[in-house]
């Protein structure tokens, strides 16, 4: 019987609730395995044993469950009974489908009655491997470490460990809505929300027709991969293109940015009401662009009425674009689009704005009417993992969703 033995690191911390994160953590991975039958799963101390059902493959099991977060490292393992010469049956197999030359033993008794130490198999194991294949002991610097797992009633050998996602399974710390641009940082900011244990629907900006729909289509992409951790997502497309225009006709040039920023907030909250999120996600970086002074950000928050959660506020573009690569979605966002951001903005915008002199200014818009328009005109659309579709639907995510 073939397994995947997940381990966690921060969840085995929770104490009492520990259930509570375990539980999300197996319906998360349910719901990535959704087009295929898991079997039973059940804990073991700090790790999830999950059997696996012939037809899915080894890789596709690993490139699935590296997106889970919650895992901190997993294994794909066989089940062996709990006898020496099992293992060492099983290790050589495990072993002689590997292209290494050089190996390690690591055995982990988490059944201590079993009469050998994890010291005396990783031995017994490590002779046999080396008399049937000729591979070389590197016990420093190895190409494949054979793993063994002693429990109560079975053994589990495994070709080595591969890395998880790490954090705290999706769904557990509530829900949120991201705002996602299309370029490098939110995407980016939206990831390290979910490894918080936080459910994400996002919400894109675009100011089609009046410039392409590459935005637009980028949006769609972007969400799409990100679903991969979640297995359903929600996107709200807002056309913004006419607020802009209604901005410039009636605003000073240096607060426009200020002005856009806001209603962009007021409408990304009206839309999160419907999904029963509890705060925002922005890709903001202190400093990095106009509206991101502290000033600034201060008179743009004010317009929300749920937190807004900034996780790359103390992180600069490299490190946020090396994140950008290790995640996926750097070459996506780096494709050219026309942003409805960089749409009517101000040669010389405002960077240390004022609150009395924003809301002055928006003292001359129908505020609630410009939500509700833009709100009113939001196309939403529908994400899912592992099948890959993507659908539109009516309404609101909450007026669509159980």
């Amino acid at each position: 019987m073939r397994y995947l033995i997940g381990r966690y690191h921060e969840i085995a911390l929770k104490g009492h609730n520990r259930w509570r994160f375990t539980d999300q953590l197996r319906h998360n991975l349910r719901a990535v395995f959704a087009d295929t039958k898991l079997g039973a799963m059940r804990g073991e101390g700090p790790r999830l044993l999950v059997e696996l059902p012939d037809e899915v493959s080894d890789q596709t099991v690993a490139e699935r469950a590296a997106a889970i977060f919650g895992l901190a490292n997993f294994s794909l393992s066989r089940q062996v009974p709990l006898e020496v010469e099992a293992i060492k049956r099983e290790a050589i197999a495990r072993a002689r489908e590997h292209p290494a030359r050089t190996f390690r033993v690591r055995t982990r008794r988490g059944d201590k009655r079993f009469p050998m130490t994890s010291m005396e198999v990783d031995r017994e194991v490590g002779a046999a491997v080396v008399e049937e294949l000729g591979f070389e002991v590197d016990l420093s610097n190895p190409e494949l470490t054979i793993s063994i797992e002693i429990l109560a009633n079975a053994a589990f050998v495994s070709a080595g460990k591969m890395r998880g996602a790490g954090g705290l399974p999706v769904g557990v710390s509530g829900r949120a809505m991201a705002l996602i641009s299309g370029g490098i940082d939110s995407p980016v900011a939206a990831h390290r929300m979910m490894r918080r244990g936080l459910k994400l629907d996002y919400v894109h900006f675009h100011a089609y027709p009046i410039v392409s729909a590459a935005s637009r289509e980028k949006a769609c992409d972007l969400v799409a991969h990100l679903t991969r951790h979640q297995s359903q997502s929600t996107l709200a497309l807002v056309p913004f293109g006419a607020l802009q225009r209604e901005i410039v006709a009636n605003s000073q040039r240096p607060l426009r940015v200020i002005l856009y920023r806001r209603f962009m907030i007021r409408i990304a909250c009206a839309i999160a009401a419907t999904t029963r999120a509890q705060a925002l996600v922005t890709g903001e970086s202190l400093g990095q662009v106009a509206s991101q002074t502290l000033d600034n950000m201060n008179v743009i928050e004010r317009a929300a009425s749920v937190p807004i959660f900034r996780p790359l506020v103390g992180m600069d573009k490299n490190e946020i674009i090396e994140q950008a690569r290790a995640i996926g979605t750097f070459e996506t966002s780096i494709l050219p689009d026309q942003d409805c951001c960089t749409l009517f903005v101000p040669e010389h915008p405002e960077t240390r704005a004022q609150l009395d002199e924003v809301e002055a200014a928006e003292a001359r818009f129908e505020i609630d009417r410009m939500v509700d328009d833009a709100v009113r005109a939001t196309e939403m659309r529908r994400f899912s993992f592992p099948e890959g579709k993507q659908e539109r639907f009516n309404g609101l995510p909450g007026e669509s969703q159980a």
